[in-house]
Parts: C-alpha cells; sequence; structure tokens
C-alpha cells in the first residue's frame, strides 16, 4: 500500500512554550498541501496542564514551571530522560479521527515495549500505556481544523521525584515507572529511531529525517543525558 511521506525532525533539547507555540502556528499556517510532521525531543523540567486539568493535581511544584497547555487530559510532568513525539499531522488527509490517532500511538509504544521484553498495555478509559499498572507513557492531543498536535511521551531514565509532586494524569497515587525502572537500558537515539518507524508504520508513513526548523534554539544539555 502507498504511504505519505512524513518528516521527522529531531530536536536535542527545546523549551516547552516555545515548542508549544510553533506547534500552533504550524497547525494555524497549515493548508491542504502542508506536509505531515514529526517532532522528537526532550524538555527541561515542567508540569502540564491540560485543558481539563484540574490545579488540585499540582500538589507540590516547587520551582518546576507550570504550563497551563491546550492539550486533552489532566497534568503530567516533562524532563531530562524522557522521550517527547508531537504528532503533526492533517488528520482529514490521513483519514484518521482522534481515537485513531491515539489507538496508533498507544499500539505503537506497546509494541515498542514488548519488544524491550515488557509486558505492556493501554488502559481503556485511561489514556496512555502501563507496566503492571505502573504508568510508562502518557499521551495528549489537540486537533484544531485539519491539524493534530501535541503527542505522547515516554519514560527512558528520568527523574521519579517530580512524579511524586503530582497526581499524574488526574489520579492519586498513580505509580510511574521508566524503562530504566524496568531494567531496560537502551539509548536515546536507537529508542526514538525504533519508536519513529513503529508509529509511522502505524499511522501508514513514511518517515525522511529532516533538521530542526529556524525557530529552535539549542539548549544545553542535562550532564549525561
Amino acid at each position: 500500500m502507498p504511504t505519505t511521506p512524513v518528516t521527522v525532525r529531531h530536536f536535542p533539547r527545546v523549551d516547552y512554550p516555545s515548542c508549544w507555540q510553533a506547534m500552533k502556528d504550524f497547525t494555524e499556517q497549515r493548508d491542504a498541501h502542508t506536509g505531515d510532521e514529526l517532532w522528537v525531543l526532550e524538555h527541561p523540567p515542567v508540569y502540564t496542564l491540560g485543558q481539563a486539568g484540574k490545579p488540585e493535581h499540582i500538589l507540590d511544584p516547587g520551582d518546576i514551571p507550570v504550563v497551563h497547555s491546550d492539550r486533552g487530559g489532566q497534568v503530567t510532568y516533562h524532563g531530562p530522560g524522557q522521550t517527547v513525539v508531537y504528532l503533526l499531522l492533517d488528520v482529514r488527509r490521513l483519514g484518521l479521527g482522534a481515537r485513531a490517532v491515539v489507538t496508533a500511538i498507544e499500539d505503537s509504544v506497546v509494541e515498542y515495549l514488548r519488544d524491550q521484553g515488557l509486558d505492556a498495555q493501554n488502559r481503556p478509559g485511561a489514556p496512555g500505556v502501563y507496566v503492571a499498572g505502573a504508568k510508562i507513557a502518557s499521551l495528549g492531543l489537540r486537533i484544531r481544523q485539519r491539524g493534530s498536535y501535541h503527542g505522547l511521551s515516554l519514560n527512558r531514565e528520568p527523574d521519579p521525584a517530580p512524579w511524586r509532586r503530582i497526581n499524574p494524569c488526574g489520579y492519586a497515587g498513580q505509580p510511574v515507572t521508566s524503562l530504566a525502572a524496568e531494567g531496560v537500558t537502551v539509548s536515546r537515539q536507537a529508542l526514538e529511531q525504533d519508536l519513529v518507524t513503529i508509529l509511522s508504520r502505524r499511522l501508514g508513513l513514511t518517515p525522511r529525517t529532516a533538521p530542526p526548523p529556524d525557530w529552535y534554539t539549542p539548549l544545553q544539555s542535562p550532564q549525561g543525558r
């Protein structure tokens, strides 16, 4: 079957507000001829609260900034040691609804984790991917007109402490895990390459790599990441 090309852009590290604004600008300016893109990146520490997010789920943010975002879902944490993939797709052209995109994301992460030997599962009514009841991947999307933005985050080896200062995705006491905590050692580059391959295949896309766009200003990466 013929597939649609998708441009994959890898960002070493990018702050959340400028990336979010760039996603919105890209989506608002796109037309029927605009290509699809996947942005693969890591953020500095930040808590993001979804459209219907309740501030009471942020228990003790401390010095970590809180951003009220326009994605779906409640509160989550992004930071070093976590891979984020944003999906800027023309869902109308691809013939996909929001549910189909969410299913493709969850199934892609489950497939990747099972390839690493983990018994990963999604959970009806609680978007994301879990290992033995602990959340290892989160997702939240926004679809405006014909385009999707936001996407998924997968925990490689993040500091677990920030998760204890929120109710992850609005669930008090929800345990959170990572590849490292489950005994899986994998490089960021290998993870992102394999995950993008699986995600593209499930969405009917053919990935092609391109450099970050002009708006991107590189940030210093944390030591050892």
